[in-house]
């Protein structure tokens, strides 16, 4: 294929941004189509009540891989980013709490006061977690080998990635094989004993899931976060202005480089003749001419909303057909008239500092086993685990003078509820984070001024999140690596030639990071030259 030729990727969000930007250094002419007014996708910035916005969905960074900010120049563009410290506040009901700072050895030093042993421990985890993060993040920026036929750079890559395993010594090894498939809370309860330590840690593995801390293979979901981030609790940063200022300037970098953006662009259908794609075509019925197509919308909407199901092959469709693709996540944004308190804070800097990170409610293992449970059968949680910001702490710009916004990932809220339906069931949600937030801020409820409540069927219908998955599909370890999205078709190419994805529904497919654009970018280019 000539240099030059159009490529359009469909949907905006930050793994298609970030593809054009390297398609376009690569010599094509990308063309970005967007349905929404604005491009982001999950990471957005958008007034919820009136002078409050809030990061919409996705509230913090994955943080995006460090060669993808250097290659796309990000540092040349207005946005600033916090990185709170400390990066988590987790509090007990009982009054105590937990904090996790960027140093090791000051988190340990808190921990301390629980447990001695756990304190000692804490080094000890965070270090190997860290060993085996540098092996992991190789996995995640390579393609996944091809099964039947690996190219010399697939065993040059898996070269790579063993001598790093290798590396590990003996016992990593042996922790790494055994690790992987286990339920995240065994996982934490062979390094600590404390339960508040155990269920903050372990709710990364769960975090965006339908799963439990008792589900097996979470602690692979654990491992494969910590690739982007090595740190035990993962990352707290976010950008002035919200999610949608991050999106805002890789759009800027993307069209530098030659990219061009079209917002309220709703694509309804690609064309396909003789295996191979022509065009796209949008609603109102424009038709774009293309060489090839690129979909970062996830793999369930691209291969059964935007083709023919019948021209797929028939193998291949019930692959795609079977990739899990069910949320549980909800999220609560609140505007308040003041700052919440906390009772395991006293009023001072010190508790704004706490809270400017993230706040993780969950004390225990077994209480987000319960939350689980609920989801299992239909329910909405009665106690969720909640994973919450007040990013108006560091940048009030957001609320009105001295009042706030707070954030908050609901879990679990399945997307099908066995009583009632999400319209009859929206206000009860948002009463209950407030009421599980009450538990340990008892004067939240009467800071409350308003309440945007986003359930999985919005997820689905507003957003363009098939099944209402944040992830595009669920993280499970039937579907990473060479399974992501399904056998066969873990490249970033599909069936159908010209069509390739870079969304969350490819490999690593490990939220904010960047790392599946940028990897889609490699291939594609490859293949179109």
């Amino acid at each position: 294929m000539p240099l030059g030729q159009r490529v359009v990727l469909i949907g905006g969000g930050h793994n298609a941004l970030i593809a054009a930007f390297y398609v376009a250094k690569g010599g094509f002419k990308p063309l970005v189509l967007e349905r929404r007014e604005m491009v982001g996708g999950g990471a957005i910035t958008e007034e919820f009540y009136p002078g409050f916005r809030a990061s919409t969905l996705a509230h913090t960074l994955g943080p995006l891989r460090a060669d993808i900010v250097r290659d796309m120049q990000l540092y040349r563009f207005s946005c600033e980013i916090f990185s709170p410290d400390p990066r988590v506040f987790a509090p007990a009901p009982e009054g105590k709490a937990l904090f996790f700072y960027n140093d090791t050895a000051k988190t340990a030093a808190g921990i301390a006061d629980f447990s001695q042993k756990d304190a000692a421990k804490y080094t000890e985890f965070a270090e190997s977690l860290e060993s085996i993060s540098e092996v992991l993040t190789q996995l995640t920026s390579m393609t996944p080998p091809a099964i039947d036929k690996p190219s010399p750079e697939d065993f040059w890559n898996l070269f790579k990635t063993g001598r790093g395993v290798r590396r590990l010594g003996k016992e990593g090894i042996f922790n790494l094989f055994r690790w992987s498939p286990m339920a995240v809370a065994d996982f934490v309860a062979e390094f600590f004993e404390t339960e508040l330590l155990r269920a903050v840690i372990a709710a990364r593995g769960i975090f965006g899931n339908v799963l439990g801390p008792w589900s097996a293979g979470s602690t692979a979901v654990l491992l494969l976060r910590a690739a982007a981030d090595a740190h035990p609790v993962g990352s707290a940063s976010f950008p002035r202005g919200g999610l949608g200022s991050l999106t805002r300037v890789l759009a800027e970098s993307a069209k530098e480089a030659g990219a061009e953006i079209r917002t309220d662009a709703e694509v309804e259908q690609i064309r396909i003749k003789d295996g191979a794609v022509t065009g796209v075509v949008l609603k109102g019925g424009e038709e774009i001419a293309v060489e090839a197509v690129v979909s970062g919308v996830d793999p369930k909407r691209t291969f059964f909303h935007l083709i023919d199901p019948s021209l797929l092959d028939p193998v291949f469709a019930n692959r795609i057909k079977n990739f899990r693709a069910k949320g549980n996540v909800a999220k609560v944004n609140l505007a308040l008239g003041g700052l919440p308190s906390f009772s395991a804070l006293e009023s001072n800097e010190h508790a704004l500092r706490a809270l400017s990170g993230r706040i993780h409610i969950g004390p225990d293992i077994d209480y987000l086993e319960r939350a689980f449970d609920d989801s299992k059968y239909g329910g909405i949680s009665k106690a969720p685990y909640l994973d919450v910001t007040i990013p108006t702490i560091l940048d009030p710009a957001l609320a009105p003078d001295g009042k706030h916004v707070l954030s908050a990932y609901v879990q679990f809220a399945p997307l099908k509820l066995m009583e009632g339906n999400w319209d009859s069931r929206r206000r009860e949600l948002g009463l209950t984070v407030i009421n599980t937030l009450g538990a340990y801020a008892p004067n939240v409820s009467s800071l409350v001024e308003g309440v945007q409540v986003i359930t999985p069927e919005d997820l689905e219908t507003c957003y363009g999140f098939t099944g209402g998955h944040i992830f595009h599909g669920e993280l499970a370890l039937d579907q990473l690596f060479t399974m992501r999205p399904v056998l066969d078709w873990a490249r970033y190419k599909t069936p159908i030639r010209g069509l390739f994805l870079c969304g969350s529904g490819t490999h690593p497919g490990n939220g904010l990071t960047g790392a599946s654009g940028a990897n889609a970018a490699r291939e594609i280019i490859r293949e179109l030259r």
